[in-house]
């Protein structure tokens, strides 16, 4: 069984947003900035928002089979590192996307990525019911 959007009421829109205030004045990033903070306030009010919290660029990436490495991340060959989320409780990803493409940042460039939040990890869901087929 897989996850398909209208089973989940949970949307995590993930902010890609490196660099957005570059070609901005100081005032147009005040603006930019209000606006973001008004949309916020809209969706906490709307009952729509979860939680949201920005993330520092700096972080780690672990990884390795046996051996784990850890190493600096997010890597800086990537051109837009997630700056950001947004949790939203909303009963259908059109509504989610819908409420990703107010962000007022993209108008500066940035990205949004809408995903619906799964009950449990797909991937361990497939292999259980691999499992019980096998049976």
């Amino acid at each position: 069984m897989s996850l398909s959007s209208s089973d989940s009421t949970e949307y995590m829109v993930l902010f890609r947003a490196t660099g957005w205030q570059q070609d901005l004045s100081p005032e147009e990033m005040q603006q930019v900035m209000a606006r973001t903070m008004a949309w916020f306030e809209r969706l906490q009010q709307q009952g729509k928002m979860k939680g949201a919290q920005p993330l520092f660029e700096e972080g780690k990436v672990i990884s390795g089979r046996k051996v784990r490495q850890v190493a600096d991340g997010p890597f800086a060959e990537s051109k837009e590192t997630i700056g950001g989320y947004l949790m939203l409780n909303v009963k259908t990803m059109e509504e989610a996307v819908s409420i990703a493409q107010e962000w007022p940042m993209l108008d500066c460039g940035a990205t949004a990525e809408v995903r619906p939040v799964a009950p449990e990890c797909p991937s361990f869901n497939r292999v259980k019911e691999e499992q019980m087929a096998a049976a």
